[in-house]
């Protein structure tokens, strides 16, 4: 019996509390929210929530987002981005959509772009699923 990818349960979020700081680069295929200080890449299949304590430094990768916190960075989003009121956003948005709400601040650049940019931009981020061993190659 050969080993199966882990299943994600589609209801799981990865979390950032208030009060926590992480630095580096989080990949996560589940949906993620911030609520402390995040620093580096970040990437999921998922959504991203940046709740209203959150401050995120770096690039996100992510399918949706939804920002009351502040972030400075770039932001790389497949389908939605939703910009609450009060939130500051400084940096270069990618995004097919984009909502902004009265009271939002934004500082920066937006190119809508299509699912296919977004691919292309996303596997820089993506990271490779591995062969299993029967299916790589043999090395000589």
């Amino acid at each position: 019996m050969g080993k199966t990818e882990p299943q994600v349960n589609i209801n799981s979020v990865s979390r950032i509390s208030a009060g926590t700081t992480f630095k580096g680069e989080m990949i996560s295929p589940a949906d993620i929210r911030i609520d402390g200080r995040f620093e580096g890449k970040l990437y999921t299949d998922g959504k991203v929530v940046v709740g209203e304590t959150a401050e995120v430094s770096g690039d996100v990768v992510c399918s949706n987002i939804d920002i009351w916190g502040k972030i400075d960075g770039n932001l790389f989003i497949r389908d939605i981005t939703s910009f609450k009121a009060g939130c500051a956003v400084n940096g270069n948005i990618q995004v097919r959509k984009l909502i902004v709400e009265l009271g939002s601040t934004f500082n920066g650049t937006c190119k809508m772009i299509t699912e296919a940019e977004y691919d292309s931009v996303a596997r820089q981020y993506r990271p490779e699923k591995k062969q299993p061993a029967s299916q790589k190659p043999e090395k000589k």
